[in-house]
């Protein structure tokens, strides 16, 4: 799902509506205008109360969404209280999602961010449905809509309570496994396949009802039930790059993306080396002496001589230290080479060894090449060298995104595996309402 346009800001968080999101406020304000409709609130043959049960309808619907708007404002505000900053909100096609930066460090935390979203919904009912008896003796129309709104703020807190990812209560549950047993792990694990059970039940249930009698609510069910699927789906995925990225070290990615020239070689050798490489993915040149690293040499004096003193000059006399190149050790763990990598220009990385020496480079093709071989995947050489060639992650890998949650929960050691990431990939959304 896109991140869609921004609206306003709330406490600095940037308030998002999806282009999905004017779909659903157009069903909504239908299904309203033709309860309302049946319900003649307005009174039968009153002049203009036709326009007027449109309004109504509309009103709700957006009042509907406002609600939804409360739900995540109590996820985000119980997230900063835990000191998470908070993305942005978006509004879409089946309610809304908060995005955060990074999960909770405790389980406790968690379970305070992810019950706060059900908890604002279930007061929200509380006090609508109280209200909507004063409000009918004020005016009808007023009181069907509070009433409504109340009824529809009950159905979400309830609903986002079932016990699966990626709705709240699932979030609420992997929080209470993570509590009971010690392990963030094993928390994500529960939660998730409670998800896809549920999911696959949303999915058979909405298909019988769909086929016995037609009914929309069996087409909804079918949707919540494919997306849950799906999010389920990627949660497993995520927890497999998590744990590959984290036993992975980055030897296990390296390549020799370098060559080694003497100091005495010309600058007019250098500039053969360069023309050799038409597609501009050239290798590093590193320059040794006498078994020693004397540094690296780039374009730059190609660039500032002229072309007569090439044949004269040597490479000797214009090295850069090898610490301006980035660098990473070899036995670091693999997502901490995602990382670097996402700040690195171009995106590739000198592999040093435990003495501090040049032992390869990594870039993001070998990289996704070790994870993907790791999980038993092979890509074609042509599919990894157009990635070379864009600078991307074959397939669309969203291994950054992945890395970034590991990293925001690196303060938090788990008993029983390494830190970990949270919510929807890339987006590690807080639920779906």
């Amino acid at each position: 799902m896109g991140e869609g346009f921004q609206l306003l800001r709330i406490r600095g968080i940037p308030l998002r509506i999806h282009p999905s999101w004017f779909v659903i406020l157009a069903l909504a304000t239908l299904g309203f205008q033709q309860q309302y409709g049946q319900q003649a609130l307005l009174g039968p043959g009153v002049p203009g109360s036709e326009p007027l049960s449109w309004l109504l309808a509309l009103a709700t619907a957006l009042l509907l969404f406002v609600s939804v708007l409360l739900h995540e404002l109590g996820h985000s505000f119980a997230a900063i209280a835990q000191g998470v900053k908070v993305r942005s909100i978006t509004l879409f096609l089946l309610g809304g999602v908060a995005s955060i930066e990074r999960e909770s460090t405790t389980a406790r935390g968690a379970l305070i961010v992810a019950a706060a979203g059900p908890l604002v919904s279930l007061l929200l009912a509380a006090g609508l449905i109280g209200a909507s008896h004063g409000a009918t003796h004020l005016s009808p129309p007023l009181g069907a809509m509070v009433s409504q709104l109340g009824e529809l703020n009950l159905v979400l807190g309830l609903f986002n309570l079932l016990p699966g990812l990626p709705l709240d209560g699932g979030l609420i549950l992997k929080a209470l496994v993570w509590q009971w047993t010690g392990s963030q792990r094993r928390g994500v694990q529960v939660a998730t396949a409670s998800g896809l059970l549920l999911s696959l039940v949303a999915i058979g249930l909405g298909t019988v009802v769909l086929l016995r009698s037609g009914s929309v609510g069996g087409l909804w069910l079918i949707l919540l039930g494919w997306f849950g699927f799906g999010a389920a789906r990627n949660q497993t995925q995520s927890q497999a790059l998590q744990a590959v990225l984290r036993d992975l070290k980055v030897r296990d990615g390296a390549r020799r993306r370098y060559r080694v020239l003497d100091p005495s070689t010309s600058l007019r050798q250098l500039s053969r080396l360069r023309l050799a490489d038409p597609e501009g993915l050239a290798d590093w040149l590193l320059v040794c002496e006498g078994g020693r690293w004397r540094g690296q040499i780039d374009d730059a004096p190609l660039q500032t001589l002229p072309v007569q003193r090439w044949d004269d000059e040597r490479i000797g006399d214009h090295l850069r230290p090898l610490a301006d190149l980035p660098s990473i050790r070899d036995d670091a763990p693999l997502w901490q080479a995602v990382l670097q990598l996402e700040a690195a220009s171009p995106p590739r990385l000198l592999v040093l060894s435990a003495a501090g020496l040049p032992c390869g480079t990594i870039e993001r093709p070998e990289l996704a090449e070790a994870v993907l071989a790791r999980l038993g995947v092979r890509l074609p050489l042509p599919l990894l060298d157009a990635a070379r060639r864009q600078g991307t992650y074959p397939m669309g890998l969203p291994l950054a995104a992945v890395a970034e949650g590991m990293a925001a929960s690196a303060s938090h050691v788990d008993s029983d595996a390494k830190p970990m990431g949270n919510g929807l990939v890339p987006r590690h959304g807080q639920g779906l309402d």
